[in-house]
């Protein structure tokens, strides 16, 4: 609301914070890896415990991917005050990424509050153009000996860049999307799963062999985002339906409105890469 003039004669007036109800999902996964003794007597490697060893990070990813098709959901999304975010909150552009293309597209989501965002998602084809244009700006920090050394992070107009191949591309219009996120937009919960690892003996088939059986349960939630599961088909979202547009709609309030896009520090750029130029060497 509007303020009252605070001159020791004016009534001061109270208003009202606007209430809204977010839905919200929870996402599980579980995979399996097995080995037989066998293979293990000839080899004399432990393959189970080097599988153990990865789990962790084969997670992590499955969780990155997981939140790609989160965001590619919100993005696909219908209906007039959706689309309009949709719309304010994409930077599409028939050329390639650029020393200009994120500030732009930052202003063009979020106006005077474009500092909000802090990180960029790419193709490594689109980290490719930036790299060949020195735009990307490797992290360097000194070891404990004073040497200087570099980091495999990197910034792009100071924005943390995250690098990954699974990023939507589109190879009839050689179309790359990139994703720009602000800090606070993207929430993640673990959700505890009964029994989330365990390791299963099977003494028989084919001279015996141990399995490791892991499930996961995870709740991604996006800022000013509501997951609606109007085209889900199970009590846990497939990546599939987490892209799908149906089931993602901006938060509305009690009253009827929905958030200020502004207030949601999420964008997309699309870009247009051109193909890798290979150097030919020639000789005498």
């Amino acid at each position: 609301g509007e303020p009252v003039n605070y001159d020791g004669m004016t009534d001061i007036e109270t208003h009202e914070t606007g209430t809204a109800k977010q839905t919200k999902v929870v996402i599980g996964r579980a995979n399996g890896w097995k080995e037989t003794d066998f293979a293990q007597d000839i080899a004399a490697t432990d393959f189970m415990a080097n599988v153990g060893m990865q789990v962790n990070e084969y997670w992590d990813d499955r969780d990155q991917e997981t939140l790609i098709a989160i965001l590619d959901g919100v993005f696909s999304m219908t209906g007039a005050d959706n689309k309009k975010f949709v719309d304010t909150h994409t930077y599409k552009v028939e050329k390639p990424m650029g020393p200009t293309t994120l500030n732009i597209a930052a202003q063009r989501a979020l106006g005077d509050n474009k500092n909000a965002l802090s990180m960029i998602i790419m193709h490594s084809r689109v980290a490719t153009t930036l790299e060949n244009l020195n735009l990307l700006e490797y992290v360097k920090y000194t070891d404990a000996d004073g040497i200087e050394r570099t980091m495999d992070i990197a910034r792009y107009n100071g924005k943390l860049v995250l690098i990954d191949d699974s990023m939507p591309f589109d190879e009839k219009t050689g179309e790359y999307t990139s994703y720009i996120l602000g800090r606070g937009m993207l929430g993640y919960t673990p959700v505890q799963a009964k029994v989330p690892n365990e390791v299963v003996r099977n003494a028989k088939e084919k001279g015996g062999y141990t399995e490791l059986i892991t499930r996961r349960r995870r709740l991604i939630e996006v800022y000013g985002m509501s997951y609606t599961d109007k085209a889900t088909s199970s009590l846990s979202p497939t990546n599939k339906e987490l892209a799908d547009g149906k089931n993602w709609e901006l938060v509305t309030s009690t009253d009827g409105t929905t958030i200020d896009p502004k207030a949601i520090a999420i964008g997309r750029i699309i870009t247009v890469e051109d193909p890798v130029e290979e150097e030919t060497e020639i000789g005498g």
